[in-house]
């Protein structure tokens, strides 16, 4: 079997296939012979080290978290899969593992895939329909007639929310970069605004929601063009913002859970194509370090990026 690994915290230099043997699955662990992983910038943001508190520093390390499949094996706790299961879900941040031909992770972590959905199309749903999930209905509550603007609409994030609030019934306005623009408008989001600029006035006091799937807005920003008693929602934590976050009744910032419970809420709006994240491009396991290392210098695709074994 193969996986992508990284022998130091650094840059993408670090990233290389390498062959691998799974353990037995814990006792309430799925071992899952995979079918596809979705790419997050989480995956390159652990790889650096931002998280080396929680991750640790043992090496080789395993990259990946989302991930689509069928089970291979179960521990002996295990009660809601069997194997040949067709699963979707993440590995925790900790192990990771997805970007692999098989993946061990706890049952905690998983779902079944329902038919309607491709191994594909499951794939794209844990990390970024999860965090849009709880952003927008469980943070900030989100009603139909209200109005969300997007800071980072066309990322895998936005994506996801743009569809969870269309479904909701909110109005959409957001900002992508320069090249991202004429997707962002084909989806419906208006108006669209180049985040690489000041934003105008014209803004100011119109959203009742701002959520920063960028991590680019600093709080004095997004305040400004929320209404009062509005809310603002960042997902690109920081020592500065986490503080904020906690004297703040207005601003928050959101860690993803993407439990079982949460993620099933996700895959039940997909099966229902009420919630679709765009597949920008599939690839293979082999070409996966350096389109890794693409996006993580600025490359941009317009959805997700897959990769199938």
């Amino acid at each position: 079997m193969q996986r992508l690994e990284y022998d130091a915290y650094g840059g993408p230099e670090h990233v290389h296939l390498a062959e691998f043997s799974l353990p037995p699955p814990g006792r309430r662990e799925v071992v899952v012979r995979l079918a596809a992983a979705s790419i997050n910038p989480m995956d390159w943001k652990l790889r650096s080290g931002t998280m080396k508190m929680t991750t640790g520093s043992r090496f080789p390390r395993a990259m990946g978290t989302d991930l689509a499949g069928t089970v291979e094996a179960v521990g002996a706790d295990v009660s809601r899969f069997r194997p040949g299961d067709e699963v979707v879900g993440t590995t925790s941040m900790k192990a990771a593992g997805a970007f692999a031909s098989m993946a061990i992770t706890s049952e905690s972590l998983l779902v079944k895939k329902p038919p309607a959905l491709s191994f594909a199309e499951a794939a794209t749903l844990p990390i970024a329909g999860v965090t849009a999930l709880l952003a927008l209905v469980q943070k900030a509550h989100l009603k139909a007639g209200q109005r969300l603007f997007l800071n980072g609409a066309t990322g895998g994030v936005g994506l996801a929310a743009c569809a969870i609030a269309r479904h909701i019934g909110a109005e959409v306005a957001g900002s992508a970069g320069p090249r991202s623009i004429a997707f962002a408008q084909e989806l419906g989001i208006s108006p669209v605004l180049d985040y690489t600029t000041s934003f105008p006035s014209s803004l100011d006091n119109t959203c009742d929601v701002v959520f920063d799937c960028h991590g680019s807005l600093s709080p004095e920003q997004a305040r400004r063009i929320t209404k009062p008693g509005g809310f603002v929602i960042d997902i690109v934590p920081t020592p500065a913002k986490f503080l904020r976050s906690f004297i703040s009744s207005w601003y928050k910032v959101l860690i993803s859970d993407p439990k079982s419970e949460n993620l099933q809420k996700v895959v039940d709006l997909a099966a229902a194509r009420k919630l679709v994240i765009p597949i920008a491009k599939t690839i293979s396991l082999a070409e996966a370090p350096s389109v890794l290392a693409a996006l993580e210098t600025g490359s941009r695709v317009f959805g997700k990026v897959i990769i199938a074994f």
